[in-house]
């Protein structure tokens, strides 16, 4: 979640009434899929958490988070400037500078790589705010990193989920259990992949506020969801989150921030109240509507004195009387946590992933499934299995992703996503752990061999002739299919050859020309288009008549020979001349 987990922020006096109301007015005009239930809690349809979201076990481990709402009031879209009060909701409308400016850069910079998804920049506004308050109302550098971690509790199975160290402390500072970090609150197994570089000094931080946004996003679109679509949209922020409570804050600050937003100064926003795990609390808290000014009273767990956390009228410590009985001793240490399924794996097997090969460009038939068992080979479900593709190699899982993570299940297994081939050919590995324990990963080799065709034909039957020293009039143009689907970008070999039965390079005959206007015979590097077309260069011809093969051969084993013909012009010759009429002989025989 948010803030170090210390002590409690003074709570406001809003009664959870008020709160209530706030969304219900929000509720008017939020989407169509979105209503206020009798607790003035937003709901939405089709909320339920999808597969995948499971399966990845949300960006945040499900840490806790604020539960404040919105104010009643609509927010102003800039700030009241002079003596006159700042109208209410215009504090929290207000963002602090540097966090805006990473969320825009971060939505901006997915509108170029992820455009089907519509990611908003108030939806990473909306999540910011739940998870840390826009870090701590925009204590951050000039780069955007945080003035001090943002660390959420130990996820340590008291009362949260329990997942083992996986970085060895090296983000969270812990190297027992894991911890959210950072203003988005990414738990270290999840940044390890989803992390990004918003700020472009050469690093990944999840404490830096332009890393964490771009990050966010990515996470967020890495389904293929369309976010302008309601149920996306859902899907996508239970996947950060999976809490239904969660959803309906995210949706409400969404709608909020949609309506209006300013810049504020960083380190002057203000800081929300109510928490997830806060077992006092009845019900959604307001928001505190004074900003907190750079040089006041730090947000809570920043020191370990917190004047704001002190009650207005602290009651007094009572002395006991004497002789009268001790006071009572405090409860003692809770026993640690019960051991978890992922603590009893001994080992990681093959569940019969089939052979994986996939051409250049295509989906892999097969998917990697792996079986997480005891030592005795027993099956152990709801255990989180990560899935890493290593290697040189631009294939990635469904979403375009180097890294997914899924449950097992009840028979102990978990099936990765369908893994997509990218142009780079060989072979690399896909690697599956188990998170949250040392135990030896299983490696599944995979294989990208080139695109391929199968067939070759022309697509024009006009003859193919030239003059001795001209040129042909009609290109080569041929296209390339694979099983009877277009093959695009084959790569593809164009030759002057001698004789059906002796493929060398002809000397003679037709034949292209280089950049340097010289006579080649051979042309490689050639390549289908996008629709499995190859139309080859202009052909010309020597001073050689007669009949030519042109060979097209293509990777995957396609061949297609095309004769050619050089003959001379045809030249119409003069009709012959009448012979001259005979007269018969005069002289009679005698």
């Amino acid at each position: 979640m948010a803030a170090q987990f210390g002590r409690r922020l003074r709570k406001g006096a809003a009664t959870t009434a008020l709160a209530a109301a706030a969304v219900a007015a929000l509720s008017a005009s939020q989407a169509p899929d979105v209503t206020a239930d009798s607790h003035g809690r937003q709901t939405a349809s089709d909320a339920t958490p999808s597969p995948e979201a499971d399966a990845d076990g949300s960006a945040t481990g499900n840490s806790p988070y604020y539960t404040d709402l919105p104010p009643l009031n609509s927010p102003n879209p800039s700030p009241t400037t002079g003596t006159t009060p700042a109208a209410p909701g215009t504090t929290e409308a207000g963002i602090p500078a540097t966090v805006l400016d990473a969320y825009k850069k971060a939505a901006d910079s997915l509108g170029e790589s992820k455009p089907g998804c519509n990611l908003p920049w108030q939806l990473l506004a909306a999540i910011g705010k739940v998870e840390s308050g826009q870090a701590r109302g925009g204590r951050v550098s000039a780069d955007g990193t945080t003035l001090s971690p943002i660390l959420g509790p130990q996820l340590n199975g008291n009362g949260f989920a329990n997942i083992r160290d996986t970085d060895g402390g090296a983000y969270d500072g812990d190297s027992s259990y894991d911890r959210a970090v950072g203003p988005m609150q990414f738990i270290p197994s999840t940044w390890e992949w989803a992390g990004r570089d918003g700020n472009g000094d050469g690093k990944e931080d999840p404490n830096n506020i332009y890393d964490a946004a771009l990050a966010a996003g990515h996470y967020l679109c890495r389904f293929g969801w369309d976010l302008s679509v309601q149920a996306d949209l859902n899907r996508a922020i239970l996947s950060y989150n999976n809490s239904q409570d969660y959803l309906h804050r995210v949706l409400s600050w969404l709608e909020y921030y949609r309506k209006g937003t300013h810049e504020i100064p960083d380190g002057t926003g203000t800081l929300p109240v109510g928490r997830s795990d806060d077992k006092d609390a009845a019900g959604p808290k307001p928001s505190p509507q004074e900003p907190r000014t750079p040089g006041t009273t730090p947000p809570s767990g920043d020191r370990p004195d917190n004047p704001g956390d002190t009650p207005t009228n602290p009651k007094p410590p009572t002395t006991p009387a004497p002789g009268s009985p001790s006071p009572t001793p405090p409860p003692p240490t809770p026993p640690a946590p019960p051991s978890t399924p992922t603590d009893t794996v001994h080992h990681l097997e093959d569940a019969g992933t089939a052979k994986l090969t996939a051409m250049a460009g295509d989906a892999f038939s097969a998917k990697i499934s792996t079986r997480a068992e005891t030592e005795a080979g027993k099956a152990v479900g709801k255990v989180r299995i990560r899935f890493t593709v290593v290697g040189d190699t631009d294939a990635t899982f469904t979403g375009g992703e180097s890294v997914a993570t899924v449950v097992t299940n009840s028979s102990g297994v978990a099936v990765a996503p369908a893994l997509r081939a990218g142009e780079k050919t060989g072979e690399f590995v896909v690697r599956a752990t188990v998170v949250g324990r040392a135990v030896r990963g299983l490696d599944y080799a995979a294989t990208v061999t080139e695109r391929a065709a199968d067939t070759l034909v022309r697509t024009s039957d006009a003859p193919l002739t030239c003059t001795p020293g001209g040129e042909f009039a009609n290109p080569v143009e041929v296209k390339a299919t694979y099983k009877g689907a277009v093959a695009d970008k084959v790569a593809a070999t164009a030759t002057l050859i001698k004789s059906a039965d002796d493929p060398a390079v002809n000397d003679k005959g037709p034949y292209f020309k280089d950049a340097d206007g010289k006579a080649v015979r051979t042309l490689t590097d050639l390549r289908t288009d996008g629709n499995g077309l190859l139309k080859l260069p202009q052909l010309y011809a020597d001073d050689t008549t007669g009949t030519f093969l042109l060979r097209v051969t293509t990777e995957g084993g396609a061949l297609l020979t095309v004769e050619l013909t050089v003959a001379a012009a045809e030249t119409s010759s003069p009709s012959p001349s009448p012979s001259p009429s005979t007269s018969p002989s005069d002289g009679s025989g005698g």
